[in-house]
């Protein structure tokens, strides 16, 4: 069978972003739970550490070596370059629990071809974890060493579903609390795992709905690839397919209507 250009690029742009992902975590493991550990606030009043800046420039080194025509798109150093194909990357997502040495961090790189994730890697190295995808080839996981394709859940009625929300404070500030309220009591388990680790979880099957605000594109890009290749869906909270509308709500393909409909009432 032969391979199209297209399929045969995105399988170099897949084994650079592993590698990325290693140089990314060559960077932020070691300051994992560091006493010296840098910490300064941003404009937006957010956290951010000596372990960010340096795993985005770690990554911004190597994309502009390697790939000098692409753009790129970073939480920590802004956007560059071309929007056709655009690197888009968040070093630590998470930086919260990373600074008071809560292992559910990661990094998150995503390619983003005419605006559509078409590759994610996330590498979560203090639980030894890392999830990948690209278009059209599977999501995959590393269990024991061993690749593992993923699949989300096949959970049908949403009074089976377990969900994630991320925050309160998200929803109260997006007004839609009663929303949550809805959700919560209209689903079998809520709780709020908390940043990229819910859509992992998803993929995974373990989640059958995911939702957030307030995000940006560096929040969710490389959870968008990985959730659609194990059988999800993952649109704006209105169902429109973009990572640029704030807002997120993924699922495992099956219950994405019902609970955009849930999203609405």
């Amino acid at each position: 069978m032969t391979t199209s250009p297209h399929a045969e690029a995105l399988r170099h742009d897949l084994e650079l972003a592993l590698r990325l992902a290693d140089a990314a975590d060559a960077q932020s493991l070691p300051r994992f739970d560091a006493s010296d550990l840098e910490i300064s606030t941003k404009a937006d009043n957010s956290h951010v550490t000596d372990a960010d800046l340096a795993t985005e420039r770690a990554i911004r080194s190597i994309l502009e070596t390697e790939r000098p025509e692409d753009g790129i798109f970073g939480e920590e150093f802004g956007a560059q370059g071309s929007t056709q194909r655009q690197w888009i990357i968040d070093p630590i997502d998470g930086t919260a629990n990373f600074l008071r040495g809560v292992p559910l961090w990661g990094t998150m790189i995503a390619l983003a071809i005419d605006g559509v994730p078409q590759i994610g890697v996330v590498s979560m190295p203090a639980l030894g974890r890392r999830w990948w995808a690209s278009e059209g080839q599977g999501a995959w996981t590393t269990v024991e060493g061993e690749a593992r394709r993923l699949r989300t859940s096949s959970v049908s009625s949403l009074d089976d579903a377990s969900v994630s929300f991320q925050s309160i404070a998200q929803w109260a500030e997006a007004d839609r609390l009663d929303t949550l309220l809805t959700v919560a009591e209209r689903v079998w388990r809520d709780r709020a795992y908390g940043d990229v680790y819910s859509y992992m979880l998803l993929a995974e099957g373990r989640l059958d709905m995911v939702a957030e605000f307030g995000v940006k594109e560096y929040d969710i890009a490389a959870a968008v690839p990985i959730v659609r290749e194990a059988g999800g869906r993952m649109t704006a909270v209105d169902g429109t397919e973009t990572i640029s509308s704030r807002s997120t709500l993924a699922t495992n393909g099956t219950l994405h209507g019902d609970f955009l409909t849930l999203m609405q009432s």
